[in-house]
């Protein structure tokens, strides 16, 4: 494993998907500050300054894309999720890859493949990770979150979560990519604490509600609505 790091940039996964050509498998890229993060759905990630994680992970794990890096994002939440329960807290995944502590937003993954004409080049997955804010900090965010500090009420050393996450992530990694989502699905349903209840999806321009049936086999969301199944690849659940 190879590591980068940048005190200034515009954003992790922009600098890996440009160089990635030049970047070996398994390359880490830290940003201590970047100016242009964005999350899913094009959606920007608020910089709440260099004491926070933003850091994205360069693979290249075959020459064809194959259907389970989709769900490497998903295995990123399970194992992020295992690092929260660490310092004692009680994380929960909102569908597909959002870890939310107490419904607060505590941490974000964007997942870009990169295709060059029918050659699959590789994939980068950038993750932040709100580990120290104030409060204050909040204000400029128009959705609720929280930051590791304050949940467990002391200043969280920014390398060892690094060095955590970057350890679990790649430890059963080349496992999952073999056996794919069903190697997490217990870990992830156990902490979807949507499913069951009555929801609502944004699906680009258009709303999906109904009953959170499941998660299946592929890690996609099972909705059920007037007794017929829906499967959801993608979206955002409101």
């Amino acid at each position: 494993m190879e590591y980068l790091f940048f005190e200034e940039i515009d954003s992790t996964n922009l600098y890996a998907k440009s160089n990635l050509d030049k970047l070996a498998d398994r390359t880490i890229v830290h940003a201590a500050k970047q100016n242009s993060g964005r999350g899913r759905l094009q959606r920007s990630w608020i910089d709440l300054g260099g004491a926070n994680l933003f850091v994205s992970f360069v693979l290249k794990p075959s020459e064809e894309f194959r259907s389970v890096y989709s769900n490497l994002t998903q295995y990123l939440s399970v194992v992020l999720c295992k690092i929260f329960e660490d310092y004692g807290l009680t994380p929960s995944i909102k569908w597909p890859n959002d870890v939310l502590i107490d419904g607060k937003k505590i941490s974000g993954i964007l997942s870009e493949s990169v295709v060059c004409g029918n050659k699959f080049k590789g994939l980068v997955i950038g993750v932040g990770v709100n580990l120290n804010a104030s409060s204050e900090n909040f204000s400029l965010v128009d959705k609720e979150i929280t930051s590791l500090n304050l949940e467990v009420g002391e200043d969280i050393d920014l390398k060892i979560f690094l060095n955590r996450l970057t350890d679990l992530f790649f430890k059963d990694y080349d496992k999952f990519l073999e056996q794919g989502f069903r190697m997490i699905s217990k870990d992830y349903i156990s902490r979807a604490n949507f499913i069951g209840n009555q929801i609502s999806v944004q699906v680009f321009n258009e709303k999906v509600s109904g009953y959170a049936k499941n998660i299946n086999e592929d890690g996609e969301l099972v909705i059920s609505r007037n007794g017929n199944d829906i499967v959801l690849t993608m979206g955002d659940i409101l």
